[in-house]
């Protein structure tokens, strides 16, 4: 008998781009399309990934949540790249001034960013409930200056008197009213 692959080997079926499907390969291919449609300043379509995926709209829902779950992942997603992309290129030593030169860079890359303003100027309210409110973008943006105040506060370059957590929490909160505005049509 001549083995298909389908059902003799035990080989668990495949999504369109080769990941097997319901395993953790899945959901990050699903990511990793939205993303790039997200990239390419395109609306992320739920039943055009699917399909792109090649897997039902419901594998997809049951692999990512819903769409606003998939897009503050994504968002989340390039939130650490472009703040990981403005740590590694600050040219203060450290302290305050590395914090500072850090954040302002983050704040300006992520302003100039054309995916993030496509989102904006097509879905507003999207974005606002998903980069204003409590959430993943929220999360990752407070983990990672909680990170960097705490190394700065370990190697003696940085005194604080709230806990790196506590602060970082109020330096996004401050900086969401000054980065977003100018994103959702406000003044610079």
């Amino acid at each position: 008998m001549r083995d298909t692959g389908v059902m003799n080997t035990g080989t668990p079926p495949r999504a369109a781009d080769g990941a097997r499907l319901g395993t953790a390969l899945t959901r990050r291919a699903a990511i990793n399309a939205a993303t790039q449609a997200y990239l390419r300043g395109e609306a992320v379509d739920m039943s055009a990934l699917a399909a792109q995926l090649g897997i039902g709209r419901s594998t997809l829902y049951r692999l990512v949540g819903n769409r606003d779950d998939l897009l503050g992942v994504v968002l989340a997603e390039a939130t650490e790249r472009t703040f990981r992309r403005a740590a590694a290129g600050a040219t203060p030593e450290g302290g305050v001034d590395l914090v500072l030169d850090v954040i302002n860079r983050f704040m300006h890359a992520v302003i100039d960013a054309e995916p993030l303003q496509a989102l904006c100027k097509r879905e507003p309210l999207v974005f606002i409930r998903l980069a204003l409110l409590p959430g993943a973008v929220e999360q990752i943006a407070a983990k990672l200056i909680a990170e960097m105040l705490q190394t700065e506060v370990t190697a003696g370059r940085l005194e604080a008197s709230l806990p790196a957590t506590a602060l970082s929490q109020a330096i996004v909160r401050m900086c969401d009213a000054h980065l977003y505005a100018p994103l959702l049509g406000g003044t610079e």
